[in-house]
Formats: structure tokens, sequence, C-alpha cells
């Protein structure tokens, strides 16, 4: 078998993240043979702009995905405001609505700290974005893990959307199998190789449902502790979940990078 017939796709990436010690490797991960593209989302809407220069530079290589990560503060409503403009000026070329969802570790700390914290304005903010991804027949990038999950799939599911990527998905079983049964898409990252309940999930989830992804620039433990998190690592994550399939790595990719093509339409 050629090795270059093994082609990985990283289906979550903060491109606009790095920071410039890590930008000339990003590049050269970028350029790797053996990665077809990545779908780049974004934080904010300072993030939309940076990611969108990214994709003017890498066009066919960078996928962009507009939207507002949910942990962090909530949008005034002028940014709100300029956020969803700026998606109705792109809808036409983004991939995706990305990266939108609840704020679970967020609302976990200020738990922890004693504070109250109101998930409503979030659920709120983040039904705009789903009611946008229905209306224009997108996908939608999730963070939405735990007790957050079943309310995100009430709201696809309330306007029917079906390409819903929920990305390093960590949730109940029952919540599981409904995504499962509505065809969303999940994707995992390198800690496919240490995390056991990422294995688990890796192992159980439907193969014609599973996407690789980096989440780069978020680090990595393992054999990857003090590494910079890039793009090919896309190639680890492929071959350690056809490993736990039992699946030769050649079909393996090729039904990886199928599945992306028809979450993303690429």
């Amino acid at each position: 078998m050629n090795e270059y017939e093994v082609h990985v796709v990283d289906a979550h990436i903060h491109i606009d993240g790095y920071k410039q010690a890590a930008v000339a490797e990003l590049e050269a991960s970028l350029n790797h043979p053996y990665l077809d593209y990545v779908i780049a989302v974004s934080m904010n809407l300072a993030s939309c702009h940076h990611t969108e220069q990214w994709a003017n530079r890498y066009p066919g290589k960078v996928l962009p995905a507009y939207g507002f990560h949910p942990e962090q503060a909530l949008p005034s409503a002028d940014e709100q405001e300029g956020l969803l403009a700026w998606l109705e000026l792109y809808k036409e070329s983004m991939i995706a609505i990305g990266e939108v969802g609840l704020p679970y570790y967020m609302r976990e700390e200020s738990q922890k700290r004693g504070d109250s914290f109101d998930r409503y304005p979030y659920i709120e903010l983040l039904e705009l974005f789903v009611q946008r991804a229905a209306a224009w027949d997108l996908p939608i990038v999730l963070h939405a893990v735990y007790d957050d999950a079943p309310i995100v799939v009430d709201l696809l599911e309330r306007y029917s959307v079906r390409r819903a990527h929920f990305h390093w998905f960590k949730g109940d079983g029952k919540t599981i199998s409904r995504m499962a049964d509505n065809g969303y898409f999940i994707s995992f990252t390198p800690d496919i190789h240490y995390e056991d309940e990422i294995r688990a999930l890796a192992r159980q989830y439907p193969v014609e449902q599973v996407m690789t992804e980096t989440d780069g620039p978020w680090p990595f433990e393992g054999t990857y502790t003090g590494r910079h998190t890039m793009p090919i690592m896309a190639y680890d994550v492929a071959i350690e979940w056809a490993a736990l399939q039992g699946m030769d790595i050649l079909e393996a990719s090729r039904l990886l990078r199928a599945n992306a093509q028809r979450c993303y339409g690429v």
C-alpha cells in the first residue's frame, strides 16, 4: 500500500488560536501530503475575521466556520448583532456555523466557587445559531457535553437540523443513543490514545458518523506532551480509531473522509 493513499481530515481546529512561534509549523502541517483539509471554527466576531484570512490564504484547504464559543462571557447586544450580520454576509461561503454550544466548563467552575450561573441566555443565543443552520441548510459545529448535550439535542430536533457535529463529545448513554439515531456526527482527538472514556465511545459510536479532529492548538498528553498540536495529528487519530475497530487503516481513512464529506458537503 502506498502510504500517501492514507489521507485525513482535521474536522475541528481553532486555526486562529496559534501563537506566532507555532505558525511556521502549522503552515507546514497544512501543506502535508496526507492532509486533505481542515474545518476551521471561530470563537467570536474577531476570530471570524482571522479565520476568514486563513481561509483566503489556503482556499480549499482551510474551510471556515463562523460562530461564538460558549465558554466565555456572552456577547454584548452590539457584538451579537455584528456576529449575526457576519453570518448573513458569509452564509454562502462558510462551510458551517460553529463553534457554538453551551458553557459546561465555565458553569461548573462558577458553581464550584459557589456562584450562581444562568444558562438560559446561552440557550437563547444557541437557538439563534440553530435556527440559521436550519434555514440555510448548513452543518452546525457543537460544544455540548454531559448534561448540556440533551438540551442541544432538543434544539436540533425542534428545528430538524440533521448535519450536526458534536466535537470531542462526552455524555451519557441515553444522549449518545439519541445522537446516533438522529445521524449526528462526532469526532475524536489525539486523546483517543489514552482516555478510557473516549476509547469506549470510539468503540460504540456508529462508524459512518465518526470523524477525526485535533481541536488545535489545544495540547495533549501522553506521547504528545510538550508538542504543538498540528492538523496532521488527525492521522494518528485515524490510525488509533482503525485499531479500535479492527479495521485496515486505508479502509478506515476512506470511511472517515467519506463521513466528513457527508457532514460538510465537501
